[in-house]
């Protein structure tokens, strides 16, 4: 898109960002925090994401900047900083992370509608998954009508699902109670949460879930109007949401307990709301839950496609990969990635996934790529590449990056060795679509450090596959 016309304005990077992190998980926060942790777990799970995240969103707004030349940022800063390998992987998982991301957004899509309509259950019963395919070519095929149009309907619909969720801040404030929230506060009456430590912990993987997305700028960096609002768009975006969290999820423990919210259906958010108004609360969140997920099920198509592209561009991904229509969609891209959440829709009918099931999947895929890109920043700064007239921002960078990269490693840590072993098993395939680009380049597919790393990976994914094999390990 070098027609500046069809560039994407601080506006559209923003909805971008705010529409691909403020998808379905907020609507279900208060019960997939609940399910792993008291209120004061809570508190301190959240500053430590407003931590985390921050810096990483300062990792992103840094390198959007000192290094303008990387498009794509996720998958571009991974392959700069530590070669073609670690580039791929996190192209690829980034990827998966997205489009398992919108298998996971059609179950509670459909999950909600079962509050209406009983016969789509969980959002897992062969009419959800039939209605759920439905959906997804009809967003196929708009997104195949051009990026630019898409973007412009993302923009509606970001700024349409704020306002139930704005109600139901009002509403909720008002209706707290501090004894409601402070009641066993520790969770210590429930011995299955664990300690205090374990609690945070647990909740670590749904944090990272709601914010999967403060890279969305970065992704689409090629096609911004101006570079520098990249980095900006990134770091409003991120303000915004993490204050929209925070008050859902800390405002619903002040008015049903823990337990209670633990044991909520999805979208639990509707069922606080209804608890303090009635039914109409529930049905006013419900909508806007479908409006939101609309929305976000169109940015993270669009990011899906976009990463493929990218990477196809500069031959890390087959060449493909890298087709466009008439309307300058990677049409090849899109249609991979649509028939593989095509797929997955299926296996939820086999494996009964729930939402919260795929959402741990799909943010344990992202954690790798995160870390990269924290840890390219690292490498920046000791470097002092880009800092050669500004020796003073480096140490500040230093400092941030340092902190975005342990907090990525707490990350991988806090999702468990069950999470880590399946994302293996979705890594290991992807060096096929490596293997090909190398090839197409007459190249040498590994270097002999990669080929330590993917042989780690294929063990990975082995144990993975008897894991599920046996049993001890579920999808």
């Amino acid at each position: 898109m070098s027609d500046s016309a069809n560039k994407l304005r601080l506006g559209a990077l923003i909805a971008l960002v705010v529409g691909s992190m403020v998808g379905g998980g907020i609507f279900s926060l208060p019960q997939n925090m609940a399910a792993s942790a008291g209120a004061g777990a809570v508190l301190i799970g959240w500053a430590i994401t407003a931590v985390g995240m921050l810096t990483l969103a300062f990792v992103f707004q840094t390198l959007a900047n000192r290094k303008p030349e990387l498009d794509s940022g996720v998958y571009a800063y991974a392959k700069a900083g530590f070669g073609d390998y670690m580039g791929f992987s996190s192209a690829w998982g980034y990827w998966i992370s997205a489009w398992l991301g919108n298998v996971s957004y059609f179950v509670l899509l459909f999950s909600t509608l079962g509050y209406f309509f009983p016969i789509f259950g969980e959002g897992n019963t062969v009419i959800a998954v039939v209605c759920a395919s439905m959906v997804l070519w009809g967003v196929h095929f708009l997104v195949l009508r051009g990026i630019k149009e898409a973007a412009f309907i993302n923009q509606v619909t970001t700024v349409a699902k704020m306002v139930p969720l704005v109600l139901f801040i009002v509403i909720a404030a008002i209706a707290f109670k501090m004894d409601v929230f402070t009641a066993d506060i520790w969770g210590e009456g429930n011995t299955d949460l664990g300690s205090v430590m374990n609690q945070v912990r647990n909740m670590m993987l749904v944090t990272v879930w709601v914010f999967i997305g403060i890279e969305g700028a970065s992704v689409y960096s090629a096609r911004a109007e101006k570079r520098s609002d990249v980095g900006k768009a990134t770091v409003i975006g991120f303000v915004g949401v993490l204050l929209l969290l925070v008050l859902v999820n800390v405002l619903s423990l002040g008015i049903m307990h823990q337990a209670e919210l633990a044991g909520l259906k999805n979208p639990s958010m509707a069922y606080v709301l209804e608890h303090v108004v009635g039914r109409w609360g529930a049905i006013l969140i419900a909508i806007g839950l479908i409006v939101s997920l609309a929305g976000a099920l169109l940015s993270w198509t669009l990011l899906c496609a976009e990463i493929l592209f990218a990477a196809a561009k500069d031959h890390t991904m087959p060449d493909f990969l890298k087709k466009e229509n008439a309307n300058q969609v990677p049409a090849n891209a899109l249609w991979l990635t649509n028939g593989l959440i095509q797929l997955f829709l299926v296996v939820t009918l086999f494996s009964n996934s729930t939402y919260l099931s795929l959402l741990y999947l799909a943010t344990s895929m992202i954690l790798v790529p995160y870390l990269w890109s924290a840890a390219y920043a690292v490498l920046l700064a000791v470097r002092g590449e880009t800092y050669e007239q500004a020796s003073g921002e480096r140490n500040k960078d230093l400092l941030i990056s340092i902190v975005a990269l342990v907090y990525a490693i707490w990350l991988i840590y806090a999702g468990g060795v069950q999470y880590l072993l399946l994302s293996a098993l979705l890594y290991a395939p992807g060096a096929i679509l490596f293997a090909k680009a190398k090839r197409e380049m007459n190249q040498p597919i590994f270097t002999t450090v990669e080929k330590l790393i993917f042989a780690a990976v294929v063990i990975g994914a082995l144990v993975a596959g008897y894991g599920l094999y046996s049993g001890f390990l579920t999808l």
